[in-house]
C-alpha cells in the first residue's frame, strides 16, 4: 500500500472505509471536499483487497461531494471472477448519499508479452525543473502536501492571464510522493492532477471539476518521480476533455488516464 490512503477494514470482507479528513481533501478551508483521485485510489485499494488481484483498468464516475469530517463506505461487488481476471464494481457513499461509483477489471495473465510503443517525452530531469507554485490557497495538511510537483513543460498554477491559449494543449510535470512508494493507488491520485493542465491550455485562470476519471495500468516499476504528460484535447459547451500518460523516470509507461471536466474560471488573486 502506498501509505497515502489509509483504508479501513470491517467484518464484511467486501466493505471498506475511508476517513474523509483534510489529508485526502482539497479546496478552501471552509469548503474542503474529498479529492477525486483519493476516492478512486481508495476504491482501487478496496477492490484489490477484495479480489486479491491487481487492477488493469478502473473508471470512476463522480456523483457528489464528501466533506470532512465524514466516513466514506466502500462496498465491493464482484459479479465475474474467472481463472485470470475479475470484473468488479465499488460504490462509495456517505450515509445514504452516493459519492462515486467505480467499475474495474483486475487480473494478470501468465506468459504475456510486454511491449511498449509509447515513448517518454524529452524534457529536463526533475532536478532541473522549477517547483510549481500555485496562486490559489493550498494548505499544509491537504492532499497537495503529499506530493512534490515540478514543471517540465507548460504554465502551472497561475490564476491570471498567461498570454493566450496554448497551441497544442500539452503540459508536463514531474510528481513524486513525499512519503510512500509509487504503486497503483499513488498513480490513481497523480492521474487526478490532470485538471492542472487546463489553465495552461486556456492561457488563463481556468480549472475543472472532474466528472469522471479513467485509469489504465501497465507494469509498475520502482521510481521516485513520475512524469505526468497531459494533453487537453478541446472544450465546448462548458466542458473540457483531457488525457494523461504517466511515465517512470527510466521511461517505462506506468499508466494512462483520461477525464471529462466542468470548466471553472478562478477569480484573480487580490
Amino acid at each position: 500500500m502506498s501509505g497515502l490512503i489509509a483504508l479501513g477494514v470491517t467484518p464484511d470482507p467486501h466493505r471498506f472505509t475511508l476517513a474523509v479528513t483534510p489529508p485526502v481533501c482539497v479546496g478552501r478551508r471552509d469548503h474542503q471536499f474529498l479529492f477525486g483521485g483519493a476516492g478512486m485510489g481508495a476504491a482501487i485499494a478496496a477492490v484489490e483487497a477484495a479480489t486479491g488481484r491487481p487492477t488493469v483498468w478502473a473508471t470512476a464516475q463522480y456523483l457528489s461531494f464528501a466533506r470532512p469530517p465524514a466516513t466514506l463506505d466502500l462496498d465491493v461487488v464482484v459479479p465475474v471472477s474467472g481463472r485470470h481476471s475479475s470484473q468488479a464494481r465499488v460504490t462509495g457513499h456517505v450515509g445514504n448519499t452516493e459519492i462515486l461509483t467505480v467499475n474495474a477489471a483486475l487480473g494478470s495473465r501468465p506468459d504475456a508479452t510486454a511491449i511498449q510503443w509509447s515513448a517518454i517525452p524529452n524534457v529536463p530531469p526533475p532536478g532541473d525543473c522549477p517547483a510549481i507554485v500555485n496562486d490559489w490557497p493550498r494548505h499544509p495538511d491537504d492532499i497537495n502536501a503529499a506530493f512534490e510537483q515540478r514543471s517540465a513543460r507548460g504554465r502551472f498554477g497561475a490564476t491570471r492571464s498567461m498570454g493566450g491559449p496554448s497551441p497544442d494543449g500539452v503540459s508536463t510535470m514531474w510528481v513524486r510522493p513525499i512519503a510512500g512508494i509509487v504503486d497503483r493507488v499513488t498513480l490513481a491520485l497523480m492521474a487526478d492532477f490532470l485538471p492542472s493542465g487546463i489553465g495552461h491550455a486556456f492561457g488563463e485562470g481556468v480549472g475543472g471539476n472532474s466528472l469522471d476519471n479513467t485509469i489504465r495500468f501497465l507494469g509498475i516499476v520502482p521510481t521516485e518521480w513520475v512524469l505526468c504528460d497531459t494533453v487537453i484535447e478541446g472544450t465546448a459547451n462548458g466542458f473540457v476533455h483531457g488525457r494523461m500518460r504517466l511515465f517512470a523516470q527510466g521511461g517505462a509507461l506506468l499508466a494512462t488516464a483520461s477525464q471529462s471536466m466542468i470548466v471553472r474560471r478562478f477569480a484573480p488573486p487580490a
